[in-house]
């Protein structure tokens, strides 16, 4: 599996005076710089201005690696490092929420903490005085060479994830970037290129649900459930989208499209924990369809031996065509093809060579979708698929646009909620629901 390597640093001229940070990401293979962040901050003081790079360099590694990958912190100070690492007390109290920000991010990567002594952080050191240099002429920094810029969504903290140079998504490309960033395929853990990644203790994460927030005139659910503005006027399809369980290539974080896997033994565990959840109320499943790829069909076949409900292949939900990147890591790609990924994390609409593109995909999976819809009216769905499918499912409930794909991540094994009603929109009802898998 791939690692990385962050150096980080910030500084003060004045401790408070004008500050910055600077912060790299690297292959800890062979040291290839992956991206590179800075920013200058205003007035503040030295120790604020290392946290704010710690927080970017985790940013950055997350948007190029994803949830789960392994990366060394190396940075010169001492106090940050060693907060980071638990072995000394937080006492200033403006620091905490740096902190306990970095420490949220960090719980999403498999981190080692270094020190090292400030003439081996040179690089992240240049960074920050770039950026400080660069504000006191009235200007920001851009990056003097770097490798072509990824989409990827914004760190909680509202740092810049990498600076233009920044490249990964929801994971690095997906997870991956799915993962994770991104939004995109199996890639990284069967992952999402840009974010999916792996499922690990910190990458598990809560259930997240909320209603659509524009009125609507028909937004009930099943059961008498509706979205708290109006009750509900019909009965809803309910589609339930599982994400198949851990495969080979996801542990490794290499695209995984239409190549056929089989799930892992901790896969197998994913996909029993998923059919226990949903075997029972408030579930009721009525059907069970499946991607035709042996990952997705496997965890199908678990759930539907609990539940008693036998499997249907629906072709329309297989994952996305990586052509040539099939089995590949983003680190790998991103060597072999700079050009064609920069292109493909820019436009749904491009393909990896001897690919599909999102834009095609999402064709055949509106198809299925309507499929679904008119053949099983009122009914509960569980459609066992992959994450380009699912996400492309929800993109369309939430009539968001297609680059919403880089904006959304789902883990291994995940679950997420869609309502149909026949006289209203559909209801986004939960994304990424992993609770069954702690």
């Amino acid at each position: 599996m791939t690692a990385f390597v962050v150096e980080a640093d910030g500084g003060s001229r004045g401790n408070p005076g004008p500050a910055g940070y600077g912060a790299v990401v690297k292959d800890a293979a062979d040291g290839q710089v992956l991206a590179e962040a800075a920013e200058a901050l205003g007035t503040t003081t030295n120790n604020v201005a290392e946290y704010r790079g710690l927080i970017a360099g985790l940013a950055s590694v997350l948007a190029v690696g994803g949830d789960g990958a392994r990366v060394e912190v190396r940075m010169d100070s001492k106090l940050v490092i060693e907060q980071m690492a638990g072995r000394w007390k937080i006492k200033n109290e403006g620091l905490r929420p740096l902190a306990l920000e970095a420490a949220a991010m960090a719980r999403r990567l498999k981190v080692t903490w270094t020190w090292i002594p400030r003439e081996r952080n040179r690089h992240a050191d240049r960074l920050a005085n770039e950026a400080m240099d660069a504000a006191a002429k009235g200007r920001t920094w851009h990056p003097t060479s770097a490798p072509p810029p990824t989409p990827g969504p914004p760190p909680s903290s509202g740092a810049p994830p990498a600076s233009a140079s920044a490249s990964g998504g929801d994971l690095g490309p997906g997870t991956g970037v799915q993962d994770s960033l991104f939004a995109a395929p199996d890639t990284a853990p069967d992952t999402d290129p840009l974010t999916d990644a792996a499922v690990s203790e910190a990458a598990v994460s809560a259930p997240v649900s909320a209603p659509v927030s524009a009125p609507a005139p028909a937004v009930g659910a099943a059961g008498g459930r509706g979205t708290g503005w109006r009750p509900p006027t019909s009965t809803a399809t309910v589609l339930l989208l599982l994400r198949h369980g851990e495969t080979p290539l996801s542990v490794e974080r290499r695209f995984s499209g239409l190549g056929d896997p089989e799930l892992t033994g901790q896969g197998t565990a994913q996909a029993e924990a998923a059919a226990v959840r949903l075997a029972r109320e408030p579930y009721g499943i009525d059907v069970i369809v499946s991607s035709p790829l042996r990952r997705a069909r496997a965890t199908a076949e678990i759930v539907a031996a609990r539940v008693g409900v036998p499997v249907v292949v629906e072709d329309g939900l297989r994952e996305v065509d990586f052509g040539d990147w099939e089995g590949h890591t983003f680190t790998e790609i991103q060597r072999r093809w700079p050009a064609e990924l920069a292109a493909w994390l820019a436009d749904p609409g491009v393909a990896p060579p001897g690919g599909e593109s999102f834009a095609t995909a999402t064709g055949r999976v509106e198809e299925a979708r309507e499929r679904l819809l008119g053949e099983h009216p009122g009914k509960t769905i569980l459609a066992v698929s992959h994450v380009t499918p699912i996400k492309t499912l929800l993109r369309l409930a939430l009539t968001a646009p297609a680059e919403a794909l880089y904006r959304m991540h789902l883990d291994l094994a995940c679950l997420s909620v869609i309502e149909y009603y026949a006289d209203g929109p559909a209801v986004v009802k939960a994304l990424n629901d992993t609770s069954h898998l702690r």
